[in-house]
C-alpha cells in the first residue's frame, strides 16, 4: 500500500506551524485538525498532496495564532518559545536550525500572525508566492509586500554575526562548565559585558519576570553550586538542560565572537514536555 500523504510529511507539517506557533503542544494540535480536515477530502483529487498539506496546516496555524494572542499578553513574566529536544543532525541543514532555533523563534513572535505566515513559508521553506497567497487568504502581490517587510523586520532582530556550529558548541561548553562550578568568576569569563537573560517560568516556576542585564547580574543570579547540568541539542543547536532542586530549565544561548550575548532560559514545566526524545523536524 502506498503510504498516506500526511504520514510521509508528518515531521514537515509539524515543522510548519510550530515554527508559526512556537508551541509544540500548539503544532500537534494544529495536526490533529488538519488531519481531521485531510480525512474529509477525496484524496483522488488533490494534485500535489504536499502543497496542499502545508496550505491546511498553515491555514489552521493562523487560525490558532490569532486565538494565542490574547493569552500571550497575559502571560506571566516573559514568553519564550517551546524547546526541542533534537538530534545532531538537524543541525546539518543550516537554514532548517535556524529558523527553529529558539532565537529566531523569539524574533518571528514579534510579527503579526499573517507576517509570521508568509515569513516562515517563504523563507523556510521557499513557497511560491502564490501557494502562499492561497493559504494566507492574500493575493499575490500583497503576499511579496507582506513578505518584503518581514525580511527586514527579521533582519534587523536577529543575531548580527553568523557563528560557525563549532564555535557555538565550544562556547557552549564553556558555558556549562562554568555553571558546573557555580563560581561568578568562571561564568564572567564566558559572558559578554552587555550579555541579557530572558527567562519563562510562566507563573509556575521560579524565574525573572523581566529580562536581567549585563554580565555581573546574570553571573550573580546563575551562581550556584547545586545544580546538575548537561549538555543536550536544543532546536538543531548545543544547549543545556539543567536541573536545581529537582526544578528543570531548558537553556539555549546565542553565541557572538566568542561571548554568550543572549541566554534564553525556560523553566515553565508545561514546556518542558519535548526534552526526553528528539523531535524529527523537516523542510
Amino acid at each position: 500500500m502506498t503510504e498516506d500523504p500526511f504520514v510521509a510529511h508528518r515531521s514537515l507539517l509539524f515543522t510548519v506551524p510550530y515554527e508559526m506557533l512556537g508551541s509544540a503542544a500548539d503544532a500537534e494540535d494544529v495536526l490533529q485538525e488538519s488531519w481531521l480536515r485531510w480525512a474529509d477530502v477525496d484524496h483522488s483529487q488533490v494534485r500535489d498532496p504536499r502543497a496542499y498539506l502545508v496550505r491546511t496546516v498553515t491555514r489552521q496555524a493562523l487560525n490558532r495564532l490569532r486565538t494565542l494572542s490574547r493569552s500571550r499578553e497575559e502571560y506571566v513574566g516573559e514568553w519564550l518559545p517551546e524547546p526541542l529536544l533534537t538530534s545532531p543532525d538537524v543541525a546539518e541543514d543550516v537554514e532548517l536550525a535556524e529558523s527553529v532555533s529558539i532565537a529566531m523563534l523569539t524574533v518571528l513572535e514579534t510579527l503579526g500572525p499573517t507576517e509570521r505566515a508568509v515569513f516562515v513559508l517563504r523563507e523556510v521553506f521557499e513557497m511560491p508566492y502564490g501557494e502562499i497567497a492561497e493559504a494566507v487568504g492574500k493575493s499575490a502581490a500583497a503576499v511579496r509586500q507582506i513578505a518584503r517587510r518581514a525580511r527586514e523586520h527579521v533582519a534587523a532582530r536577529r543575531p548580527r554575526v553568523p557563528v560557525s556550529r563549532s564555535e557555538q558548541q565550544a562556547v557552549v561548553e564553556r558555558f556549562l562548565a562554568a555553571l558546573r562550578t557555580g563560581q561568578v568568576r568562571e561564568l564572567l569569563d564566558v559572558l559578554a559585558p552587555d550579555v541579557v537573560l530572558v527567562a519563562d517560568g510562566g507563573g509556575l516556576a521560579a524565574a525573572a519576570q523581566a529580562p536581567v542585564y549585563g554580565a555581573e547580574l546574570v553571573a550573580a543570579l546563575l551562581a550556584r553550586p547545586d545544580r546538575v547540568v548537561s549538555a543536550v541539542w536544543l532546536n538543531g543547536a548545543p544547549a543545556g538542560r539543567i536541573e536545581v532542586d529537582g526544578q528543570l530549565a531548558a537553556v539555549s544561548l546565542v553565541v557572538e565572537n566568542g561571548w554568550v550575548i543572549r541566554i534564553h532560559a525556560v523553566a515553565n514545566p508545561r514546556k518542558l514536555t519535548r526534552l526526553d526524545d528528539p523531535t524529527e523536524l523537516a523542510r
